[in-house]
Protein backbone atom coordinates (compact mmCIF):
# COMPACT_ATOMS: atom_id res chain seq x y z
CA UNK A 1 0.00 0.00 0.00
CA UNK A 2 1.44 3.60 -0.85
CA UNK A 3 1.89 5.12 2.02
CA UNK A 4 3.11 9.30 0.75
CA UNK A 5 2.36 10.77 -2.33
CA UNK A 6 4.64 9.46 -4.83
CA UNK A 7 8.26 11.20 -5.53
CA UNK A 8 10.46 11.47 -8.52
CA UNK A 9 14.26 10.13 -8.62
CA UNK A 10 17.09 11.07 -10.91
CA UNK A 11 19.58 8.55 -11.77
CA UNK A 12 21.88 9.99 -9.61
CA UNK A 13 19.44 9.62 -6.85
CA UNK A 14 19.09 6.15 -7.57
CA UNK A 15 22.98 5.53 -6.98
CA UNK A 16 22.68 7.56 -3.86
CA UNK A 17 19.72 5.14 -2.94
CA UNK A 18 22.74 2.16 -3.78
CA UNK A 19 25.25 3.97 -1.51
CA UNK A 20 22.66 4.43 1.20
CA UNK A 21 21.87 1.09 1.38
CA UNK A 22 25.59 -0.23 1.39
CA UNK A 23 26.33 1.94 3.90
CA UNK A 24 23.63 0.63 6.49
CA UNK A 25 25.10 -2.58 5.97
CA UNK A 26 22.94 -4.02 3.17
CA UNK A 27 24.34 -6.94 0.91
CA UNK A 28 22.53 -5.04 -2.46
CA UNK A 29 21.84 -7.37 -5.16
CA UNK A 30 20.47 -6.28 -8.37
CA UNK A 31 20.66 -7.23 -12.36
CA UNK A 32 23.83 -7.33 -14.01
CA UNK A 33 25.06 -8.12 -17.54
CA UNK A 34 27.02 -11.38 -17.44
CA UNK A 35 28.49 -14.18 -19.45
CA UNK A 36 25.19 -12.88 -21.88
CA UNK A 37 22.60 -12.72 -19.74
CA UNK A 38 21.17 -10.68 -17.29
CA UNK A 39 21.58 -12.03 -14.05
CA UNK A 40 21.29 -10.97 -10.25
CA UNK A 41 24.80 -9.84 -8.40
CA UNK A 42 25.73 -7.43 -5.63
CA UNK A 43 25.72 -3.77 -6.52
CA UNK A 44 27.84 -1.16 -5.92
CA UNK A 45 26.49 1.49 -8.00
CA UNK A 46 24.25 2.50 -10.88
CA UNK A 47 27.00 1.57 -13.47
CA UNK A 48 26.75 -2.34 -12.46
CA UNK A 49 22.90 -1.97 -14.23
CA UNK A 50 21.73 -3.24 -17.41
CA UNK A 51 22.12 0.24 -19.05
CA UNK A 52 20.94 0.18 -22.64
CA UNK A 53 20.19 -3.82 -22.34
CA UNK A 54 17.17 -5.37 -22.98
CA UNK A 55 16.44 -9.31 -23.69
CA UNK A 56 14.48 -11.18 -26.88
CA UNK A 57 12.73 -14.33 -25.18
CA UNK A 58 10.48 -16.79 -26.74
CA UNK A 59 10.42 -20.67 -26.33
CA UNK A 60 13.93 -22.21 -25.83
CA UNK A 61 15.61 -19.10 -26.81
CA UNK A 62 17.17 -16.12 -24.85
CA UNK A 63 19.37 -13.02 -26.52
CA UNK A 64 20.70 -9.67 -25.63
CA UNK A 65 20.31 -6.28 -27.52
CA UNK A 66 21.23 -2.88 -27.74
CA UNK A 67 18.14 -0.58 -26.98
CA UNK A 68 18.33 2.85 -28.18
CA UNK A 69 18.33 4.58 -24.87
CA UNK A 70 20.06 4.56 -21.42
CA UNK A 71 16.91 2.72 -19.81
CA UNK A 72 18.42 0.82 -16.54
CA UNK A 73 15.35 -2.03 -16.44
CA UNK A 74 14.64 -1.95 -20.01
CA UNK A 75 14.65 -6.29 -20.05
CA UNK A 76 11.94 -8.57 -18.85
CA UNK A 77 12.97 -11.05 -16.28
CA UNK A 78 16.98 -13.43 -16.05
CA UNK A 79 17.02 -16.61 -15.07
CA UNK A 80 17.97 -15.11 -11.86
CA UNK A 81 15.20 -14.65 -9.41
CA UNK A 82 15.15 -13.91 -5.61
CA UNK A 83 15.02 -17.45 -4.79
CA UNK A 84 18.10 -17.86 -5.11
CA UNK A 85 18.69 -15.60 -2.62
CA UNK A 86 16.48 -16.74 0.17
CA UNK A 87 16.91 -20.05 -0.68
CA UNK A 88 20.02 -20.55 -1.39
CA UNK A 89 20.70 -23.99 -3.88
CA UNK A 90 23.59 -25.26 -1.43
CA UNK A 91 23.24 -24.89 1.99
CA UNK A 92 25.53 -26.81 4.81
CA UNK A 93 23.51 -27.52 7.87
CA UNK A 94 25.82 -29.25 9.80
CA UNK A 95 29.43 -31.19 10.19
CA UNK A 96 30.08 -33.90 12.42
CA UNK A 97 34.08 -34.07 13.36
CA UNK A 98 35.56 -37.17 14.82
CA UNK A 99 36.38 -37.36 17.89
CA UNK A 100 38.84 -39.83 18.45
CA UNK A 101 38.23 -43.56 17.69
CA UNK A 102 34.74 -43.97 18.92
CA UNK A 103 33.38 -40.90 18.73
CA UNK A 104 32.03 -37.69 17.06
CA UNK A 105 30.83 -34.32 17.41
CA UNK A 106 28.09 -32.79 15.18
CA UNK A 107 28.48 -28.90 14.61
CA UNK A 108 25.15 -27.51 13.41
CA UNK A 109 25.57 -24.33 10.57
CA UNK A 110 24.45 -20.79 12.34
CA UNK A 111 21.74 -19.13 10.44
CA UNK A 112 22.61 -15.40 10.74
CA UNK A 113 19.63 -12.89 9.23
CA UNK A 114 21.26 -11.69 6.16
CA UNK A 115 21.10 -7.81 5.79
CA UNK A 116 20.03 -7.96 2.37
CA UNK A 117 18.81 -5.44 -0.19
CA UNK A 118 16.75 -6.61 -3.58
CA UNK A 119 16.82 -4.00 -6.36
CA UNK A 120 14.79 -4.37 -10.01
CA UNK A 121 12.09 -6.67 -8.05
CA UNK A 122 9.64 -7.27 -10.73
CA UNK A 123 5.70 -7.83 -9.86
CA UNK A 124 5.92 -11.40 -10.93
CA UNK A 125 8.66 -12.33 -8.22
CA UNK A 126 6.72 -10.09 -5.63
CA UNK A 127 4.43 -12.71 -5.60
CA UNK A 128 6.72 -15.20 -6.10
CA UNK A 129 8.28 -14.40 -2.86
CA UNK A 130 4.78 -13.84 -1.27
CA UNK A 131 3.91 -17.87 -2.71
CA UNK A 132 7.33 -19.02 -0.89
CA UNK A 133 6.50 -17.05 2.24
CA UNK A 134 3.32 -19.22 2.35
CA UNK A 135 5.67 -22.43 2.26
CA UNK A 136 8.38 -21.60 4.23
CA UNK A 137 6.69 -19.07 6.90
CA UNK A 138 3.38 -19.52 7.01
CA UNK A 139 2.74 -23.32 6.71
CA UNK A 140 3.10 -26.18 9.40
CA UNK A 141 7.02 -25.96 8.92
CA UNK A 142 9.20 -22.35 9.33
CA UNK A 143 12.11 -23.20 7.36
CA UNK A 144 15.15 -21.30 9.20
CA UNK A 145 17.27 -20.65 6.52
CA UNK A 146 14.91 -19.05 4.55
CA UNK A 147 13.38 -17.38 7.81
CA UNK A 148 16.53 -15.99 8.42
CA UNK A 149 17.27 -14.58 4.89
CA UNK A 150 13.64 -12.75 4.90
CA UNK A 151 14.05 -11.49 8.32
CA UNK A 152 15.33 -8.03 7.24
CA UNK A 153 14.87 -8.48 3.90
CA UNK A 154 14.51 -4.90 2.20
CA UNK A 155 12.92 -4.64 -1.71
CA UNK A 156 13.21 -1.92 -3.68
CA UNK A 157 10.62 -3.51 -6.84
CA UNK A 158 11.03 -2.12 -10.50
CA UNK A 159 7.14 -1.99 -12.67
CA UNK A 160 8.36 -4.27 -16.52
CA UNK A 161 7.47 -1.53 -19.05
CA UNK A 162 9.24 -4.46 -21.38
CA UNK A 163 7.84 -7.15 -21.42
CA UNK A 164 9.15 -10.95 -23.14
CA UNK A 165 7.95 -13.04 -25.87
CA UNK A 166 7.58 -15.70 -22.83
CA UNK A 167 6.04 -13.18 -20.45
CA UNK A 168 2.74 -14.09 -19.10
CA UNK A 169 1.84 -12.04 -15.88
CA UNK A 170 -1.22 -10.07 -16.68
CA UNK A 171 -2.66 -13.43 -17.08
CA UNK A 172 -1.67 -14.27 -13.68
CA UNK A 173 -2.77 -11.49 -12.16
CA UNK A 174 0.53 -10.50 -10.93
CA UNK A 175 2.16 -7.73 -13.16
CA UNK A 176 3.69 -6.04 -15.02
CA UNK A 177 2.28 -3.04 -12.67
CA UNK A 178 2.74 -3.33 -8.73
CA UNK A 179 0.38 -2.37 -5.88
CA UNK A 180 2.07 -3.85 -3.26
CA UNK A 181 4.79 -5.98 -1.31
CA UNK A 182 7.45 -3.74 -1.38
CA UNK A 183 9.39 -0.81 0.62
CA UNK A 184 9.85 0.97 -2.35
CA UNK A 185 8.43 1.18 -6.15
CA UNK A 186 9.85 2.37 -8.77
CA UNK A 187 8.95 3.68 -12.93
CA UNK A 188 11.10 3.87 -15.01
CA UNK A 189 10.27 7.17 -17.16
CA UNK A 190 11.94 8.76 -20.03
CA UNK A 191 12.22 12.13 -21.34
CA UNK A 192 13.77 13.20 -18.84
CA UNK A 193 14.85 9.89 -17.35
CA UNK A 194 13.67 9.78 -14.18
CA UNK A 195 11.58 7.20 -11.65
CA UNK A 196 8.44 7.73 -9.80
CA UNK A 197 8.49 6.01 -6.45
CA UNK A 198 6.50 5.34 -4.04
CA UNK A 199 7.08 4.07 -0.33
CA UNK A 200 5.38 0.94 0.64
CA UNK A 201 6.73 0.88 4.10
CA UNK A 202 7.91 2.73 6.98
CA UNK A 203 11.51 1.39 5.80
CA UNK A 204 10.77 2.69 1.95
CA UNK A 205 9.65 6.39 3.41
CA UNK A 206 12.66 6.55 5.84
CA UNK A 207 14.68 5.70 2.81
CA UNK A 208 13.26 8.62 0.23
CA UNK A 209 13.71 10.86 3.35
CA UNK A 210 17.54 10.54 2.86
CA UNK A 211 17.40 11.46 -0.45
CA UNK A 212 17.22 14.81 -2.40
CA UNK A 213 13.89 13.81 -4.62
CA UNK A 214 11.43 16.21 -6.36
CA UNK A 215 7.61 15.67 -6.00
CA UNK A 216 5.66 13.94 -8.54
CA UNK A 217 2.73 15.61 -10.83
CA UNK A 218 -0.41 14.17 -12.55
CA UNK A 219 1.40 13.54 -16.04
CA UNK A 220 4.01 11.82 -14.11
CA UNK A 221 1.27 9.53 -13.15
CA UNK A 222 -0.54 9.43 -16.00
CA UNK A 223 2.37 8.30 -17.80
CA UNK A 224 3.31 5.65 -15.73
CA UNK A 225 -0.39 4.31 -16.42
CA UNK A 226 0.17 4.63 -19.88
CA UNK A 227 3.55 2.64 -19.58
CA UNK A 228 2.06 -0.52 -17.75
CA UNK A 229 -1.06 -0.59 -20.04
CA UNK A 230 1.00 -0.61 -22.77
CA UNK A 231 3.29 -3.49 -21.01
CA UNK A 232 -0.06 -5.39 -20.33
CA UNK A 233 -1.03 -5.56 -24.04
CA UNK A 234 2.73 -6.43 -24.92
CA UNK A 235 2.49 -10.05 -23.12
CA UNK A 236 4.00 -12.69 -25.36
CA UNK A 237 2.24 -15.06 -23.95
CA UNK A 238 -1.49 -15.54 -22.30
CA UNK A 239 -2.68 -18.38 -19.96
CA UNK A 240 -6.62 -18.54 -20.15
CA UNK A 241 -7.20 -19.55 -16.08
CA UNK A 242 -10.75 -19.88 -15.97
CA UNK A 243 -11.31 -22.83 -14.59
CA UNK A 244 -7.58 -24.61 -14.75
CA UNK A 245 -8.03 -26.27 -11.47
CA UNK A 246 -10.69 -28.45 -12.38
CA UNK A 247 -9.95 -28.63 -16.11
CA UNK A 248 -6.44 -29.79 -15.42
CA UNK A 249 -7.60 -32.68 -12.58
CA UNK A 250 -10.21 -33.16 -14.95
CA UNK A 251 -8.01 -34.05 -17.84
CA UNK A 252 -5.15 -36.67 -16.02
CA UNK A 253 -4.98 -38.78 -19.32
CA UNK A 254 -5.45 -36.68 -21.48
CA UNK A 255 -3.38 -37.55 -24.79
CA UNK A 256 -1.56 -34.03 -24.77
CA UNK A 257 0.46 -35.61 -21.69
CA UNK A 258 2.04 -37.93 -24.21
CA UNK A 259 2.76 -35.62 -26.66
CA UNK A 260 4.94 -33.47 -24.50
CA UNK A 261 6.29 -36.16 -22.51
CA UNK A 262 7.88 -36.71 -26.17
CA UNK A 263 10.08 -33.73 -25.86
CA UNK A 264 10.35 -33.26 -22.74
CA UNK A 265 14.19 -33.82 -21.76
CA UNK A 266 13.02 -34.32 -17.86
CA UNK A 267 16.28 -31.83 -17.58
CA UNK A 268 14.93 -29.82 -14.75
CA UNK A 269 15.71 -26.36 -16.15
CA UNK A 270 12.12 -25.47 -16.04
CA UNK A 271 12.48 -26.02 -12.20
CA UNK A 272 15.49 -24.24 -11.73
CA UNK A 273 14.60 -21.09 -12.46
CA UNK A 274 11.28 -21.21 -11.64
CA UNK A 275 11.09 -18.56 -8.55
CA UNK A 276 8.23 -20.51 -6.64
CA UNK A 277 9.66 -24.24 -6.91
CA UNK A 278 10.94 -25.15 -3.54
CA UNK A 279 11.89 -28.83 -3.88
CA UNK A 280 15.08 -29.70 -2.12
CA UNK A 281 17.23 -32.95 -1.05
CA UNK A 282 19.60 -33.82 1.40
CA UNK A 283 23.08 -34.72 0.55
CA UNK A 284 25.55 -36.30 2.95
CA UNK A 285 29.46 -36.27 1.93
CA UNK A 286 32.74 -37.80 3.51
CA UNK A 287 36.12 -35.89 4.05
CA UNK A 288 38.75 -37.87 2.31
CA UNK A 289 40.49 -38.54 5.39
CA UNK A 290 37.45 -39.65 7.05
CA UNK A 291 37.33 -37.52 9.43
CA UNK A 292 34.60 -35.20 8.98
CA UNK A 293 31.41 -35.78 7.87
CA UNK A 294 28.69 -33.07 6.17
CA UNK A 295 25.09 -32.71 5.43
CA UNK A 296 24.51 -30.18 2.45
CA UNK A 297 20.32 -29.12 1.47
CA UNK A 298 20.21 -28.61 -2.23
CA UNK A 299 17.76 -27.97 -4.70
CA UNK A 300 15.83 -30.69 -6.04
CA UNK A 301 13.66 -31.56 -8.64
CA UNK A 302 10.47 -33.42 -9.54
CA UNK A 303 11.70 -33.98 -12.94
CA UNK A 304 14.51 -36.27 -11.44
CA UNK A 305 13.98 -39.87 -11.67
CA UNK A 306 15.15 -40.37 -8.24
CA UNK A 307 13.08 -37.17 -6.41
CA UNK A 308 9.82 -40.04 -6.16
CA UNK A 309 12.01 -43.05 -5.59
CA UNK A 310 10.61 -45.02 -2.48
CA UNK A 311 10.69 -48.52 -1.57
CA UNK A 312 11.40 -50.39 -5.09
CA UNK A 313 11.19 -47.58 -7.76
CA UNK A 314 10.21 -44.52 -8.50
CA UNK A 315 6.11 -44.08 -8.27
CA UNK A 316 6.85 -41.34 -11.43
CA UNK A 317 8.69 -43.87 -13.82
CA UNK A 318 7.87 -41.79 -16.99
CA UNK A 319 8.58 -38.47 -18.25
CA UNK A 320 4.46 -38.05 -19.22
CA UNK A 321 3.99 -38.84 -15.24
CA UNK A 322 6.86 -36.14 -14.25
CA UNK A 323 5.81 -33.63 -16.26
CA UNK A 324 2.22 -33.92 -15.49
CA UNK A 325 2.80 -34.12 -11.71
CA UNK A 326 4.80 -30.46 -12.60
CA UNK A 327 2.33 -28.84 -14.16
CA UNK A 328 -0.80 -29.74 -12.71
CA UNK A 329 0.90 -29.26 -9.30
CA UNK A 330 1.70 -25.66 -10.42
CA UNK A 331 -1.49 -24.48 -11.75
CA UNK A 332 -3.82 -26.81 -9.90
CA UNK A 333 -3.12 -28.51 -6.78
CA UNK A 334 -1.32 -25.87 -5.43
CA UNK A 335 -4.32 -24.11 -4.80
CA UNK A 336 -5.52 -26.41 -2.54
CA UNK A 337 -2.47 -26.35 -0.61
CA UNK A 338 -1.73 -23.18 -0.31
CA UNK A 339 -4.72 -21.01 -1.62
CA UNK A 340 -2.77 -19.62 -4.28
CA UNK A 341 -1.41 -20.95 -7.82
CA UNK A 342 2.06 -22.02 -7.90
CA UNK A 343 2.64 -19.77 -11.68
CA UNK A 344 3.38 -16.24 -11.08
CA UNK A 345 3.76 -15.72 -15.42
CA UNK A 346 7.61 -15.04 -15.13
CA UNK A 347 7.95 -16.93 -18.59
CA UNK A 348 11.58 -18.27 -17.19
CA UNK A 349 10.31 -22.13 -17.68
CA UNK A 350 9.36 -21.28 -21.42
CA UNK A 351 12.74 -19.59 -22.03
CA UNK A 352 15.07 -21.43 -20.71
CA UNK A 353 13.41 -25.27 -21.97
CA UNK A 354 15.84 -26.52 -24.26
CA UNK A 355 13.36 -27.64 -26.45
CA UNK A 356 11.14 -24.83 -25.94
CA UNK A 357 8.07 -26.53 -23.82
CA UNK A 358 5.21 -23.53 -24.18
CA UNK A 359 3.34 -24.40 -20.45
CA UNK A 360 0.40 -21.94 -22.04
CA UNK A 361 0.48 -24.05 -25.33
CA UNK A 362 0.03 -27.20 -23.30
CA UNK A 363 -2.94 -25.80 -21.17
CA UNK A 364 -4.17 -24.06 -24.37
CA UNK A 365 -3.92 -27.74 -26.06
CA UNK A 366 -5.66 -29.43 -23.20
CA UNK A 367 -8.42 -26.83 -22.87
CA UNK A 368 -9.18 -27.45 -26.82
CA UNK A 369 -10.09 -30.60 -26.63
CA UNK A 370 -11.12 -30.86 -22.60
CA UNK A 371 -12.00 -34.41 -22.19
CA UNK A 372 -14.50 -33.73 -19.68
CA UNK A 373 -16.48 -32.22 -22.50
CA UNK A 374 -15.90 -35.15 -24.48
CA UNK A 375 -17.02 -36.83 -22.85
CA UNK A 376 -20.66 -35.30 -21.61
CA UNK A 377 -20.69 -35.00 -25.82
CA UNK A 378 -19.51 -38.70 -26.95
CA UNK A 379 -16.98 -37.31 -28.66
CA UNK A 380 -13.32 -38.51 -28.84
CA UNK A 381 -10.70 -35.73 -27.13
Amino acid sequence: MELDAPVLLSVDDLDTLIATLRTDGYRVIGPTVRDGAIVHAELTGVGDLPRGWTDEQGPGSYRLHRRDDDALFGYAVGPSSPRRELLPPRHRLWTAVSDGDVGFRVREEEHVPAKLALLGVRGCELAAIAVQDRVFLHGLYEDQVYTANRQDLLLVAVECGTPSGSCFCASMGTGPGIDGGADLTLTELFDPHRFLTRAGSTRGQELLAQLDHTGAGAADQDERTHRMDAAAEQMGRHLDTTDLHDLLLGNLEHPRWDDVAERCLACTNCTLVCPTCFCTTMEDTTSLTGDEAYRDRRWDSCFALGFSHTGPGSVRSSTRARYRQWCTHKLATWIDQFGTSGCVGCGRCITWCPVGIDITEEVAAIRATDGRRAARTGASP
